[in-house]
């Protein structure tokens, strides 16, 4: 796993730009710890960041291919899990390797295949390859869009990197948020190519886009498509377990220590138990780690979220798998960080609102990186089983808006008397009706079944809506906050063709025996405690302390102090100073979450300093 970018630019000799290139690089020096790398010719540079995980001495990058009509050259993130299959392959079609990495038979497979390397990929990845051949750069990312990818088209090129700040820290990139960019950043939404900065997107997942010197193409290879299941009850269930099993086997090949991260829920609890089994047959033991609050156990109070604490379940998988198991306990304190928080902020370019996950998730990475530099993630489960509560909700199937949105709207709504946006992003209830031009763009991207009954229907809206809109918020979290600590975070549920599987699964199937993740509960329950199997969903765990929200009314308390803050030209100066009065010990979960976010922004706008240009 590791960290890219790079510059092309036909009317430029950017030889003598050696420096641009390297500041870009250096940027992500925290997602490749282990090297650094630079490649540069007259009109493209590429550049490097690496986390060694397969072939430590042997993956170097940027990686280069001689032809005898010029050189081909990668930079490349990522890993294919496929890679010793094709490996094989071309080694029949007359390839010679020097390494042992997946990167060179990537590169490879593109001398190969061309662009159509892609349709042969099992992995996560995102790279660029300047073909010298053609005078062209190909870009590419993998189709759940698991690892980040983003550029800016210039006059006679374009900038790229796995994250913006590898744009943004080129002199050419100007820093200006337009109201769209504001909506997005506000809204609890990730628009597939959307990258908040004007003038600046990402290659959407499953997508290649191709710059020379004619101009920018983009193309789709792979979308989620709507097939009739065919396959009874019984076969989906043994087709899913076999498919969670190879996934799982794949996604365990490294040269560095692993382990599996823990919950104690279904999702996670299922992974550490098929890697156990994996495992053992090498004489090996899974390792495991969670994440807990000092004190939640004792002091848990349920909710309608969160039903019972996740550590007398960690527990119960651990013991019954034999796994080699370690709590990381967290205090109250390392949440109200300013410190943690500014680093989450630039690890991930973006302001969360929910920064008790985000530096927990970023304290518990750190901690494993300790012991391990690859994590096992049970990420996108409930998005391809239907395990959140709303996919249950009549009420939310028929919102006509994201039905994981609708309390942030709530909260965000110019229509509201105490509304906490300016007025000026209010106006026109603009982003009430940003989100359902959205919403509408993502319903139209739906395949239809013929026969297909309107319940059924609205299920699989519900499921594409959450593999491909929901989920981009949660992979492109877990890949930035692991990737700030240099460890590299696999997620086997997003293996396509499970996803694919499962996707085209009816509804009637998925909750089969009345319940969420009917189908998991079934094709992994044999393998976990009587007591994880039938347990209710809970989130990643987010802490209960009083003293959380208190430290959260103290940095409130200090945007207020200062009258030109740029947060209110966002939200209103009211609403959070109506927000800071709560008494912290009673303080309501979405009146924290929303102050929470209003902090969020404000420490985003300190960090970054955009022009905002609200139209």
């Amino acid at each position: 796993m590791c960290g890219i970018s790079g510059w092309l630019a036909f009317d430029h000799d950017l030889t003598k730009e050696q420096a641009t290139v390297d500041a870009m690089t250096d940027t992500m020096a925290y997602r490749g710890p282990d090297a650094r790398g630079t490649w540069v010719d007259r009109h493209v540079a590429l550049g490097h960041r690496r986390l060694a995980v397969i072939d430590i001495e042997g993956g170097a990058q940027p990686m280069r291919a001689d032809t005898p009509n010029g050189p081909v050259v990668m930079t490349y993130s990522g890993e294919v899990y496929n890679f010793t299959e094709l490996r094989e392959e071309l080694r029949r079609h007359g390839h010679r390797f020097r390494t042992t990495s997946d990167t060179e038979v990537v590169l490879r497979g593109y001398l190969e295949w061309g662009e159509a390397l892609v349709d042969r990929l099992n992995g996560m990845y995102a790279f660029a390859i300047w073909d010298s051949r053609h005078e062209k750069l190909v870009m590419i990312r993998d189709r759940m869009g698991i690892k980040p990818f983003y550029f800016h088209r210039t006059a006679d090129g374009v900038l790229f990197g796995s994250e913006p700040k590898a744009i943004l820290a080129h002199p050419m990139f100007k820093r200006v948020i337009d109201t769209e960019g504001l909506f997005e950043l506000l809204s609890v939404c990730k628009t597939p190519g959307n990258a908040i900065w004007s003038d600046m997107r990402e290659v959407r997942p499953g997508s290649i886009v191709v710059v020379d010197r004619a101009g920018v193409r983009e193309r789709t290879y792979w979308k989620l498509e709507t097939r009739e299941h065919t396959d009874d009850l019984d076969t989906t269930v043994a087709t899913i377990r076999d498919l969670l099993g190879d996934t799982v086997r794949r996604q365990l090949v490294a040269d560095v220590p692993q382990c599996v991260l823990l919950s104690g829920g279904l999702d996670s609890s299922s992974l550490t138990a098929l890697a156990a089994r994996e495992l053992a047959e090498h004489g090996d033991k899974v390792r495991s780690f969670s994440v807990d609050f000092a004190g939640l156990a004792d002091n848990f109070r349920p909710d309608n979220m969160r039903a019972t604490p996740d550590s007398p379940f960690v527990h119960a998988v651990a013991d019954h798998v034999g796994s080699l198991h370690e709590d990381i306990v967290l205090p109250h304190t390392a949440l109200t960080d300013l410190d943690a928080r500014r680093t989450v902020m630039a690890a991930k370019d973006f302001p969360s609102g929910i920064a008790d996950v985000d530096v927990s998730l970023y304290m518990l990475f750190k901690a494993i990186r300790e012991h391990s530099t690859v994590a096992l993630s049970g990420e996108t489960a409930d998005e391809l089983f239907g395990g959140y509560p709303w996919f249950r909700d009549p009420v939310a199937q028929r919102a006509g808006i994201f039905p994981w949105i609708i309390p942030v709207m709530s909260a965000w709504s110019g229509a509201n008397p105490k509304g906490a946006l300016n007025p000026d992003l209010t106006a026109g209830n603009g982003l009430v009706t940003y989100l359902k031009d959205r919403y509408s763009e993502a319903v139209a991207e739906v395949g239809v079944l013929p026969g297909e009954d309107t319940q059924e229907r609205r299920m699989r809206v519900m499921s594409h809506l959450h593999l491909t809109r929901f989920l981009q918020m949660l992979l492109d979290r877990k890949d930035r906050i692991s990737m700030a600590v240099g460890l590299e975070v696999r997620v086997p549920y997003c293996d396509h063709r499970l996803v694919e599987y499962v996707y085209n699964t009816p509804w009637s199937m998925k909750s089969f025996d009345g319940r969420e993740k009917s189908l998991l509960r079934a094709a992994a329950g044999d393998l976990l405690p009587r007591s994880v199997v039938e347990r209710l969903k809970s989130p990643y765990p987010a802490t209960q302390d009083a003293r959380y929200a208190s430290g959260l009314q103290q940095m409130g308390r200090q945007l207020l102090s200062e009258q030109d803050h740029p947060i209110f030209q966002v939200v209103t100066r009211t609403t959070i100073d109506e927000m800071v009065k709560l008494d912290p010990a009673t303080m309501p979960v979405p009146a924290r979450e929303q102050l929470d976010r209003m902090v969020d922004i404000a420490t985003w706008l300190d960090m970054y300093q955009p022009e905002i240009r609200v139209a």
